[in-house]
């Protein structure tokens, strides 16, 4: 009768299904609190790439008229008006080395861009090893 009585009750009372309910709601707010986590990481992550895509569009932006001042040159240069397409090169070269360097800066923020919440996967496993434990 006494290991029947140990059985039903663990301790404080508390029966094996209480004990089991309250671990799996405990586990249940702790895979709602990885969400939330992980929600905000990836906030923050997609912020970030959004600012690093900036300058690469800018970059784009800006070799669609260096290439514009490239052809304008060439079309200057047909024509033999010597003044005007060695401007117009001049321009070109240096807005497209200005376009270069605005698509290298994107590039190198780009890369630092993280995909994977890693607070959040180191979290989850202390948790799995937590509720493992738990159950034991």
């Amino acid at each position: 009768m006494a290991a029947h009585n140990t059985a039903h009750n663990l301790t404080n009372g508390r029966t094996l299904s209480e004990v089991l309910q309250d671990i799996v709601a405990n586990i249940q707010e702790i895979f709602r609190s990885e969400f939330r986590l992980a929600k905000a990481e990836i906030q923050i992550e997609a912020t970030k790439a959004v600012r690093s895509s900036i300058p690469l569009v800018i970059g784009f932006l800006l070799s669609l008229y260096a290439l514009g001042f490239i052809l304008l040159a060439a079309v200057h240069a047909l024509s033999i008006v010597v003044d005007a397409w060695l401007a117009a090169l001049i321009v070109g070269v240096a807005i497209l080395v200005i376009a270069i360097m605005l698509v290298s800066v994107g590039r190198k923020r780009l890369k630092q861009v993280k995909v994977v919440p890693e607070k959040t996967v180191v979290t989850v496993k202390e948790n799995v090893q937590w509720a493992k434990h738990q159950i034991r």
